[in-house]
């Protein structure tokens, strides 16, 4: 898809079902996800500086994350939870409950660029991980995001860094687009490394009006069972591929995810255990308005 072709409208849409079409995916899936992207929710709790009795926003939260570790903090405070996806949003509210959090929290179907439903000066501190990229303009976003928060407030988010540094999502993306010959993904396109340029995401910040703009890489380590265990993680939760697949025989798709097995057991498997370990970079920015 090229610049010229893309839709906003229907890309958020278009990204409204996919993730309702894998949210059970995540119910199935989110231990061993949370297994290695706990660390990143706590460093942003930690960069945004939350703290008790504090009102935080968690943009895109898919299951639930870095909201309920929020929610863990603020005490008498109040955790916004938000996300286009109801299905996500259900799981993740789900999982609030189960820790006992739902008092604390509240959690709300809304797109994160368009916040009106939202009071200006509402928030002490904004979360967000891993969402900000799937933006069509996440600009628009920012400049909401600044509007709703505290003089003083903070944002604090995560995105993923460059695809050769992330193999644990480009690997099985790249393994299959390469069976199917498809091509590559337009520059500006939103998807999981639409935000890797750390100078461009701060350039974006400044522009929203935060100041004191900081970044730091960080390893997300996650490690699955076999390369076939993989490979089902990826089968479940990845809607990307699901698109891609969407008209292939079942036969082709079995040659193809066979195809994601093997890269994966030869590149990042060890040979005694045959766990497959995937040490991968994400990005945490936080900025301050003033």
């Amino acid at each position: 898809m090229s610049n010229s072709d893309f839709d906003p409208n229907k890309f958020k849409a278009s990204q409204r079902q996919s993730w309702d079409s894998v949210a059970k995916g995540w119910q199935k899936w989110w231990k061993t996800f949370e297994s290695g992207a706990q660390r990143v929710s706590d460093r942003l709790v930690e960069l945004a500086e939350i703290k008790p009795g504090q009102r935080v926003l968690d943009l895109a939260t898919g299951i639930g994350e870095p909201a309920i570790t929020a929610a863990k903090i603020v005490g008498n405070g109040h955790v916004l939870a938000t996300d286009i996806s109801a299905q996500m949003l259900a799981i993740a509210e789900e999982r609030a409950k189960s820790l006992g959090l739902q008092d604390k929290m509240e959690f709300r179907e809304i797109d994160a660029e368009n916040l009106d439903s939202l009071p200006k000066l509402a928030f002490d501190a904004i979360l967000s991980r891993w969402g900000l990229m799937f933006l069509p303009n996440p600009e628009i976003a920012l400049r909401d995001m600044q509007r709703l928060l505290v003089s003083r407030g903070k944002l604090a988010a995560a995105v993923w860094s460059e695809p050769a540094k992330v193999p644990m999502i480009n690997m099985s993306i790249s393994s299959v687009r390469e069976q199917l010959q498809a091509p590559l993904v337009g520059q500006g396109i939103p998807g999981p490394f639409s935000l890797a340029d750390v100078d461009a995401l701060k350039k974006s910040l400044l522009k929203a009006g935060f100041i004191d703009i900081q970044s730091e890489s960080i390893t997300v380590t996650f490690e699955f069972d076999s390369a076939e265990h993989y490979t089902t993680f990826n089968q479940d939760i990845v809607a990307p591929i699901r698109v891609m697949l969407a008209n292939e025989t079942e036969e082709r798709k079995q040659e193809i995810w066979g195809a994601v097995s093997d890269q994966a057991r030869r590149q990042y498997a060890d040979p005694d255990s045959g766990r497959v370990k995937f040490d991968n970079e994400a990005i945490c920015i936080v900025g301050r308005k003033p």
